[in-house]
């Protein structure tokens, strides 16, 4: 089993709204095989408590415009240290940086598949038809 289609779009079009806001080293997992009450994790990192928390905004409102849906649950808001997202199927993390490295989730979940992230444009749904040039071109 791995994560639902509905999940990779929802990590990937927070990812998107995270670099908007210049977020840093975006990683998604796929958790599902691990968890049974989630399928993905989006860490992201920033260099100040304000960043954390504008980067949280654009996320929220992303997800609100797109796909109609806004966490069940929220935590960290108020410290802006490290956000937890948590909207059921996918939980995202906004964290800064000192406590990125400190608390260093993909270690900890490092033997989970990692998902593919978009860098501009919309997040695809199904690229597996989509053949990649070679780097000479």
């Amino acid at each position: 089993m791995s994560a639902h289609e509905h999940s990779i779009n929802l990590v990937q079009t927070a990812a998107l709204a995270a670099a908007e806001k210049q977020a840093e080293n975006l990683i998604a997992l796929d958790v599902s095989e691990r968890l049974g009450v989630t399928d993905a994790f989006l860490i992201a990192s920033a260099s100040s408590e304000r960043q954390v928390n504008a980067i949280v905004d654009e996320i929220e409102d992303k997800l609100a415009e797109k796909f109609d849906v806004r966490p069940v649950r929220r935590e960290g808001r108020g410290e802006g240290r490290w956000v937890l997202l948590d909207y059921a199927d996918v939980v995202i993390h906004v964290q800064h940086n000192e406590d990125r490295v400190f608390y260093a989730l993909e270690r900890l979940w490092g033997d989970c598949p990692v998902i593919d992230l978009p860098t501009t444009g919309e997040p695809a749904t199904d690229m597996s038809h989509i053949e990649t040039l070679p780097d000479s071109l």
